[in-house]
């Protein structure tokens, strides 16, 4: 019994996509298990490719390398060390005191979803209060069961965090290096595409980086100015808020800005709700049409839908942690695909060139098509036209008598 032909090629494609799917199951299995080493190795990249930039411009002006790894190691470490230092203490205070507030706003909104002009219910109110408190609950409770899925013991967390400096002094002190001995493994016809890989990879996750904490300053800075303008109380952990939030994309821009919303309509009354509201909606705005492609480029384009897929699959697999390194590990998946398809390794096949069309030669060689001209007739001079003598020199026959 002969097979129809798109049943065929439909029944060759389910095959496949199965095939696929299952390996990226197992491959996603292996990595959960592996956690412990794969998430400090991962954290280490993306510290890397901020530590290396100015690494080799300190080489280039007569630093040796590792000193200038060093030094620059250290020096993050001491600054990140003392901020946290200097503003815990005022950061802890007003986040507890975000709570509170942030309870208040939402029974401010519930009283005006009574008495305003929808006139609902205080049964309808509950109802819906209570199913978005128990969906954020279970969230809650997904998200932190999965970031202390990995670290069950503290050891294991302190073990993860000095597997991380260690892997970052090496990937920046002898990155290079580790590259080198990774290509030398790999069979010389197939050196080419791991170096295009590497970098295309290697770009992706420094232009998300840099590019995503430029912009999450930005937005932090104007919306901080703004809530400070309006009269807004807890701007320091509202603007700490914005600023971590958008290391999440689209999720966490809109979480901050209603946090936001929340304490301004408590502390100021609809009037500043409704300018706390303009202000996060004009800073996402220009950050989507402006900033972004002007600060991430072409090292991360991705679409929405493909955001917040890898978003949910981050979180269900990772928790918080895998929240915020699904972004750029769906970059980086991005970026090898465009490289792979510019070499048409993978997508659809380009048309076979047409055939070059034969010499034509004098002697020898293949026969011109009819119509055509020898290349000895194409390369011969013109020929001047004789001048014509005559009726009978333009006519052929006599004319008159």
């Amino acid at each position: 019994m002969n097979c129809p032909p798109l049943l065929d090629r439909a029944a060759q494609l389910t095959w496949r996509s199965l095939v696929v799917a299952g390996g990226v199951a197992l491959s996603v299995l292996a990595l959960a298990h592996l956690r412990i080493l794969v998430l400090p190795v991962i954290i280490a990249l993306l510290v890397s490719s901020v530590l290396v930039p100015p690494v080799r411009r300190l080489q280039r002006s007569g630093v040796p390398r590792a000193l200038a790894t060093w030094m620059l190691l250290l020096g993050s470490l001491g600054a990140l060390i003392g901020v946290v230092v200097l503003a815990a203490p005022s950061v802890a205070e007003e986040f507890a005191d975000l709570g509170p507030t942030v309870s208040a706003g939402v029974e401010q909104v519930k009283s005006w979803l009574v008495d305003g002009p929808l006139e609902l219910s205080d049964e309808q109110i509950n109802r819906y209060s209570d199913q978005v408190f128990e969906q954020l609950r279970s969230s809650g409770s997904r998200i932190a069961s999965g970031v202390l899925a990995g670290a069950i013991l503290a050891g294991e967390v302190v073990a993860g965090l000095l597997l991380t400096l260690v892997l970052v002094f090496f990937f920046v002190k002898d990155g290079e290096k580790i590259c080198a001995f990774a290509l030398d493994q790999i069979r010389p016809r197939n050196q080419d595409l791991a170096k295009a890989l590497g970098r295309r990879v290697w770009e992706a996750i420094g232009g998300y980086v840099k590019g995503t904490a430029l912009v999450a300053l930005a937005d932090a800075t104007i919306i901080g100015v703004g809530l400070l303008l309006i009269g807004v109380p807890l701007v320091l952990p509202l603007t700490l808020l914005v600023f971590f939030g958008a290391f999440f994309p689209l999720v966490g821009a809109v979480l901050a800005g209603t946090v936001a919303v929340l304490v301004a309509l408590v502390s100021g009354g609809p009037g500043d709700a409704l300018l706390t509201l303009g202000v996060v909606v004009v800073v996402q705005q220009v950050e989507g049409d402006v900033l972004a492609p002007l600060v991430l480029g072409r090292a991360v384009r991705l679409h929405p839908l493909v955001i917040l897929m890898a978003l949910t699959g981050g979180a269900v697999i990772g928790g918080l942690i895998g929240a915020f390194l699904a972004v750029p590990i769906a970059a980086v998946a991005v970026a090898v695909g465009s490289e792979l398809k510019a070499r048409e390794i993978i997508g659809p096949a380009s048309p076979p060139a047409a055939p070059p069309p034969p010499e034509v030669t004098v002697d020898g060689g293949p026969q011109a098509e009819p119509g055509t001209r020898h290349r000895a007739d194409l390369e011969r001079p013109p020929q001047p036209v004789p001048a014509a003598r005559g009726w009978r020199k333009l006519f052929g026959r006599r004319v008159g008598p």
